[in-house]
Formats: C-alpha cells, structure tokens, sequence
C-alpha cells in the first residue's frame, strides 16, 4: 500500500490560528476558572455538589484533552514555532488550574469517613469512577493544606513545568554535525541522531554517539540545573506531604504495588545473564569482546540486511497484525486511512515518539520518525499499541481512562510481541531474514532489562544525592556510567558508556511523572507474558487481554492481572516465566550464527 507518512490533524480544528481553535481556548479558560471557584467555595462534604464537581471536572478534562493533544503535536513536529511554543505554556497553565480543582477533590474526599465515601461513590452518576475518586482520597490524605496545594499547583506551570519545557526548548533547536565515514558532513538535529545510531554501519554510529555528545556536552550548564530543579521541586513537596518517599510517590503515580515491583527487579536479577548472554553473542557476531554504548540499538550484523522505506514498514507490521490478532491490523488500517500518523523526517521535529489523544473525538494521533531501521518499524507497532489501548476505552468516563504507565506500556509492548512473533510465524521468511527478527527480539531483551533498569538505579542514586544539595553535571555523568555499568556487567566494554545519557534522555525531564522508565520494563514483561498466555490459549485469549486494557484505569495492576487473567504479577515467578521467553530465541539465533548458516559482515 502506499501510506501517507503525515498527519492530518483537521478534525482538531481547522488551523492553529483559526477562530474557532482560540473561541475554544478562551472557552475553556473561562470554564476552569469558574469551576476552580466552586470547587473552592465547598466546604461541608454534602454528596450532591461534590457529585457536580466531578461531572464538571471530566466534563472539562476531555475538553483540556482535545486542546492538549492539538497543541502537543503542533509543537511536537515544528520544534521552532515560537507560536507553538507560547501555547504549550497557556496549555500548560490550564492544566495547573485543572489540577487545582483535583487538589480542592483531594480535600473534599478527605474529609468523610469510609461509609460516606463509600455510599458517595456508589452514586449512579458515579459508577466506574469509584477506584480514580478513591486514588484522590488517599492523596488527599497525604497531602498539604489545600490552600498550599493550590499554590503548588498555581506554582507548578513557571517552576516543575517550566523546567520541563526548558528541556523541550533546548533540545528541540540543538544540532550536530554528524561526519560520515565517505568524508561528508552535515548538520543534523538532535532528533535524527537515534536512527543513526541504529545503522548498520558501526562507523556512523560512532560519529552519531560522540558528535551527538559533543552537542549535549555544550548545554550540560542548562540541563543539570533544569535537572536538578525538577527533582528538587518533587522532594519538597514531598517533604511537605508527611515525608512521602521518592519511590512511594513513584509506586502511586504507575498504579502499583512496591511487592510488584520488587517482585519484577528480583527477577530481573535473578536472571540477568539472559540479556547479558544476547548482548555477548552481538558482540560476537560484530567480532567484538564486548559492545560500546553506540552499539545497543544496531541491528544484528547480517548479510543481506537493508533500510526499509516507509510504505515496507507499514507492510511489516500490517502483515503481523493480521496474522496474530486481526481487530489490531484493523484498527491500525483505520489510522492510516485516516491518517493518524507522523513519521516523516524533518529538521524541526523533536526527538521521541510518542501517542496521544482527544476525549473529544475519541481519536488518536502518533508521532514518531521513522527512517527506515528495524527499529523505527518496532516504534510504529508500539506506538499503535498505545493507540489500539485507547480505542478499547473510547466511550469511557474520563476517570476510567487515566491508566498508569505501567499498563500503557503493556498495551505498546504487547503490539510489538505481535510484530515479533506474527512476522516469525512467516514460513517463507528466508535464514537471514529469520535471523533478523530473532535478533531483533535478544535486542529488545536487552533494552528492557538492562537499559531501562540502569534507568531506574540512576534516577534512584541521583535522588538520593539530590536530597543532600544541587548535583553538579559531572556528578550526574558518572552517576549514568556506575549505573550502566552494574547493569551491563561485562557485556559493556569499560569506557565505552554513555556518560551523557541524563542529558540526551528527554524521559528524564518529563515533569509529570517521576521515575517514568521503569514502565517499559513492567510493560515489556508483562506483555511477554501475556503473549505466552495468548500462544497457549489461542484466540480465546483476546477477549481477556481487551478485558485487562479496559480495566487498566480501575484499579491497581496486580489487580488488574489477577481479575483479567487470573495472574499473580506480586511473585516473582510470573516475571521469571516472562524473562525466559527470551531465552528461545537467543538459543536459535545463536544456533544459526555457530552453524555458518549466517553471513555476517
């Protein structure tokens, strides 16, 4: 087929200077304002108005949603604009009065004792909304006085946020000369430097990595104190909150239990010799003792493997999604018709990926840039993934749609599992081809649980640093190299980390949410899981997994697993079964590089 690689983005409003776009801002601002005021005039918890204050919340949620979303992918594909830029700061500024009402919810839910609350949640008006309000009871519980948290929140849009938007700003502009190895140059945007750092050519990949870092290493001086300040921001309030722990406000913010997550970095530990052992076998087949940093997201040295255009990427994953799970490759074919994706390559896109969304529409947008890596296709599957997720919650309420992280990223891995697993299916696949995907699988083991746990272990030893005082950006630096090095163990030749990866990561500087990358590893091996569950069961396993997306905003996630699938994600057994998947095809890959059957480069 061939696929339009950019978005349409007319059913938002017809064009970010039209009226209708700024009646409907103007709109909304009027609405949060007079909604912030009722919500501060309540006093007495008398269930009825308290009722109308939540209806009113969702009411201009999705409306804030819709706005958000258009914005967001304005500034997303045109990082330069500086009219963009000024309205991601005034949706921003929405989004704070938005969460002044939920602190004025936190202090109204406070208050009643646990049959109140009960029977007010019991509210027709209210059903399906029952596990969001009673997440607010909590916070509000543990929260300042109201007063304080409305300031925070007021506070929020020129500190925490504005720190964040510093980050976008700067990154966003920043450029590189990238030097290729036939002698030419040119000067790139950071956003462009991953692919690069995908390419088969090991010498591109190393002039991406260190003339890339070259580039980060300029604006260290802004990035380290936007850093700083963001988790400094986050500790305070924190300190101020009953002394609630970094990692307790982490747990909250991804729907889950710490018994869930030490449950899944037990395993993880237990077996991270099944990701080393993959890694070493790249190196091997890269006639290398171990692998440098530049090397992670290379694809697997095998003769015959070549760039795919956009149109072939598309295919590939249109292909796996009908063999493995036909409503998924329909839902994907609705977005391309409709044209709901962003991959085109330009000079002023940001870096990331990412899916977003309306409550308005009920419709998705991704953003992403594709340039023809194994990668980027892996990235278009997760990224419908996300959007398939929130197609099975269209028509919802608001309050059952705000599903953690940890669950997002369920939803996105488990597309890529599909990809994966319904491409291997393919019985005319060709040895290299076959080799290709199997490598591409040991890599994605690699990514998950040693990349994105180096993640977690240096966002953890930073905040512990940081509790003592502002951290210097070559303290940061060495921070990432201690972290990469625990994880990768001797997989990772010793100098050959990314020291700079704090800065160069913008999942760091995203105010929303503290500690955001464990998510993926949670994601990754669930969705493992849930795909050995989905091989074992057939199609009858389908409906379970939509039942588990649909509950994914009601509840925490072993809850969730247990009433879905029946699984107990709080033991580290059901974590273990889903790292060993991965043992399969490391055991072929390398059957098939031992045998000669490979020309690798």
């Amino acid at each position: 087929m061939n696929a339009n690689w950019t978005w349409d983005l007319s059913s938002y409003f017809t064009d970010f200077a039209s009226a209708e776009r700024q009646e409907f801002e103007v709109a909304l601002e009027r609405d949060l304002t007079a909604l912030l005021a009722r919500a501060e005039a309540l006093r007495a918890f008398d269930a009825e108005p308290w009722e109308a204050l939540v209806l009113g919340y969702e009411e201009l949620a999705k409306r804030l949603s819709h706005l958000g979303s258009y914005i967001g992918c304005l500034a997303a594909a045109d990082g330069s604009n500086e009219s963009y830029s000024l309205a991601e700061g005034r949706v921003a500024d929405l989004r704070s009065r938005a969460e002044r009402v939920l602190v004025e919810l936190r202090r109204g839910f406070a208050a009643p004792s646990d049959e109140e609350f009960g029977q007010f949640c019991a509210r027709p008006a209210l059903a399906k909304a029952g596990y969001a309000l009673g997440r607010l009871r909590k916070e509000g519980r543990e929260s300042m006085a109201a007063g304080e948290e409305g300031v925070a929140a007021e506070l929020s849009n020129f500190g925490i946020f504005g720190w964040g938007r510093l980050y976008d700003a700067v990154s966003g502009r920043l450029t590189f000369e990238m030097q290729y190895p036939d002698g030419r140059s040119e000067v790139l945007p950071v956003a462009q430097r991953r692919s690069l750092m995908a390419d088969s050519d090991r010498k591109v990949r190393e002039a991406a990595f260190r003339r890339g870092n070259e580039a980060w290493s300029s604006v260290t001086h802004i990035l380290a104190p936007a850093l700083n300040h963001i988790v400094g921001t986050r500790h305070c309030l924190n300190q101020r909150r009953g002394g609630l722990h970094f990692l307790d406000q982490a747990m909250h913010g991804a729907g889950v239990s710490r018994k869930t997550i030490d449950a899944m970095f037990e395993a993880v530990s237990d077996r991270i010799e099944i990701p080393r052992r993959g890694l070493r076998l790249k190196a091997r087949m890269m006639g290398l003792e171990a692998i440098s940093w530049f090397d992670l997201e290379a694809p697997f040295p095998i003769k015959g493997q070549t760039r795919v255009d956009f149109d072939r990427g598309v295919e590939l994953v249109r292909t796996a999604f009908g063999r493995a799970y036909p409503r998924l490759q329909q839902h994907f074919d609705a977005m391309l018709s409709k044209r709901w994706i962003e991959a085109e390559p330009t000079k002023t896109k940001r870096p990331g990926a990412f899916c977003t969304g309306s409550d308005v529409t009920d419709e998705t947008r991704v953003f992403m840039t594709f340039q023809g890596s194994l990668g980027d296709v892996s990235t278009l599957a997760h990224e419908v993934g996300h959007a398939f997720h929130a197609e099975v919650l269209a028509g919802s309420r608001v309050l059952e749609r705000q599903y953690p992280m940890t669950l997002a990223e369920t939803a996105s891995t488990f597309a890529q599992a599909v990809l994966s697993e319904g491409l291997l299916s393919d019985s005319s696949l060709s040895v290299s081809d076959r080799a290709l995907l199997l490598g591409e699988a040991v890599s994605e083991g690699a990514a998950f649980l040693l990349d994105v746990p180096t993640r977690f272990y240096f966002e953890k030893a930073f905040y512990e640093e940081r509790l003592r005082g502002e951290v210097t950006p070559s303290r940061l630096s060495e921070l990432m190299v201690e972290a990469q090095q625990k994880q990768f163990g001797s997989a990772l030749s010793r100098g050959a980390e990314d020291p700079l990866f704090w800065a160069s990561k913008l999942h760091f500087f995203i105010p929303d949410l503290s500690f955001y990358n464990f998510p993926y590893t949670f994601g990754f091996l669930l969705s493992r899981g849930m795909y050995a569950l989905f091989k074992q069961q057939g199609s009858e396993f389908l409906p379970r997994y939509e039942h588990f997306l649909r509950l994914s905003g009601s509840a925490l996630a072993h809850e969730v697993a247990m009433q879905s699938l029946g699984e107990d994600i709080e033991s580290p057994a059901f974590w273990a079964g889903a790292i060993d998947t991965l043992i399969a095809p490391t055991n072929e890959l390398e059957a098939l590089f031992d045998s000669g059957k490979l020309n690798s480069r």
